[in-house]
């Protein structure tokens, strides 16, 4: 995914056991697709609007590469044959991943936390769930506005095929509001490169004193959908708040 860059650089945690045979991606920084909009809105709302954009393409954009960049953690409970729960105390969630996927956290400057879970073999597929912190004007997921605007500029930002040479394709799928979490579908493709899937989750949880974000995204390749497919998306929508 060389076309798709990142607003921070991640750091890896110290570990006896870390995933570093998953490699870590050079940090670069995401081009913006700005457009000159009717002055329809107060110098306050365009503020807000740069705001709620640039928060929706860097938590895209973060988790896309989550997986190359975390280190060994465990902290699992049995939930099936086929797959585990695992919980997070201090960030309260819990996932339902595959029992044989391994589990790597990552921290930056740019976000709170960022687990990743991905299989021992040699893939691009994972899932991640990035926490972000966001101002005290983000109170609830419709703050940034309905799902399909929300998925509109996720994608559109994403998308570079409208430069020359062309970029990356992004493509929106599918988007919907439920229980409070937007999920959204869609993929990427670099020029002469496999498409990509990826099924995201995104909800705001907080605790009185600050809000987060939290975006769970998992993704998987055209050549890994029979393999990968039905795990990803089902770990994504098992995601809750505890």
């Amino acid at each position: 995914m060389a076309s798709i860059s990142w607003f921070s650089s991640l750091h890896i945690r110290p570990t006896t056991a870390s995933a570093s045979d998953k490699g870590l991606s050079s940090p670069i920084t995401v081009e913006h697709h700005k457009t000159t909009r009717p002055h329809l809105l107060s110098s306050l709302e365009e503020g807000l609007t740069v705001k709620r954009r640039q928060l929706i393409l860097y938590t895209a954009t973060a988790a896309i590469g989550a997986a190359s960049t975390v280190s060994k953690a465990l902290a699992l409970n049995d939930v099936s044959e086929d797959f585990s729960i695992y919980t997070d105390d201090e960030n309260k969630f819990k996932i339902e991943i595959p029992q044989e996927w391994q589990i790597g956290t990552g921290e930056s400057a740019g976000f709170k936390s960022l687990t990743a879970f991905y299989p021992k073999e040699e893939s691009n597929s994972n899932v991640s769930v990035m926490i972000t912190g966001v101002g005290p004007d983000f109170t609830k997921m419709e703050s940034f506005g309905k799902v399909e605007e929300f998925a509109d500029t996720l994608v559109s930002g994403l998308d570079r095929s409208w430069k020359k040479p062309p970029g990356v394709a992004a493509k929106l799928i599918d988007c919907k509001s439920s229980k409070g979490f937007y999920f959204i579908e869609y993929t990427l493709q670099n020029p002469g490169e496999s498409r990509k899937h990826l099924y995201s989750a995104i909800g705001m949880l907080t605790n009185g004193w600050y809000n987060r974000l939290y975006t769970v995204t998992g993704q998987y390749g055209d050549e890994e959908t029979d393999k990968y497919a039905s795990k990803v998306q089902k770990a994504v929508r098992s995601f809750k708040f505890t």
